[in-house]
């Protein structure tokens, strides 16, 4: 083999190592969130969104995901998305449903329908769209629209654990007793190997 040859080989090599590299911090390692309620309680249901420079603000073409409606229920209540993820409304019910959100978030109106409408809602524009049933009164859910690709919502302990890169962050906690007009509480995040708590202040 030619030393040019040989010199390319290791230049390709090297390459790829550093690729190797960069998609493995870009990818970035569990961090454990936790939601702590101003009474010291963790705070279960919330939407919790880590904001990492440089990251790109809209979900890649094709997303998707789900907000079915189950026992006349919005299944789930509080569903986060990234900004150009289209959402599906699966109707699992027996009885029809009509979908609607007069938010400034994404307004939109699905009208009386059995099974699963034929093309779904993309969700735009970061913030929260509050979601409700024109026939069933009791219905509600929101849908949290987040510019970045970590997010979660918290569990029973007040827990999510989102992959994200090392560093130095901002995390942002939403929940729908704020009111959709509200962004959420936000502080900085440095990722370490022990939960980072959040607490919320009383309202």
């Amino acid at each position: 083999m030619r030393p040019t040859s040989v010199h390319a080989s290791a230049r390709r090599a090297a390459s790829a190592c550093l690729l190797a590299l960069w998609a493995a911090s870009a990818h970035g390692a569990p961090q454990t969130i936790q939601v702590i309620n101003f009474e010291g309680q963790p705070q279960v249901g919330a939407a919790v969104s880590v904001m990492v420079r440089g990251t790109r603000p809209a979900a890649p073409p094709g997303t998707l995901a789900e907000m079915g409606q189950r026992q006349r229920a919005f299944v789930p209540a509080l569903l986060v998305v990234q900004t150009g993820t289209a959402v599906n409304f699966p109707n699992f019910d027996t009885v029809r449903h009509h979908v609607y959100s007069f938010s400034p978030t994404k307004p939109f109106e699905i009208k009386l329908y059995a099974g699963t409408p034929a093309a779904p809602v993309v969700f735009d524009k970061a913030g929260t769209a509050t979601l409700g049933c024109n026939i069933h009164d009791r219905m509600l859910a929101h849908i949290h629209v987040v510019d970045t690709p970590f997010f979660g919502v918290t569990d029973a302990l007040g827990r999510v654990t989102i992959d994200v890169p090392d560093g130095e962050h901002r995390v942002r906690v939403w929940m729908p007793a704020m009111g959709e007009g509200r962004p959420g509480v936000e502080q900085a995040l440095r990722t370490a190997s022990t939960p980072v708590i959040v607490r919320l202040a009383a309202p």
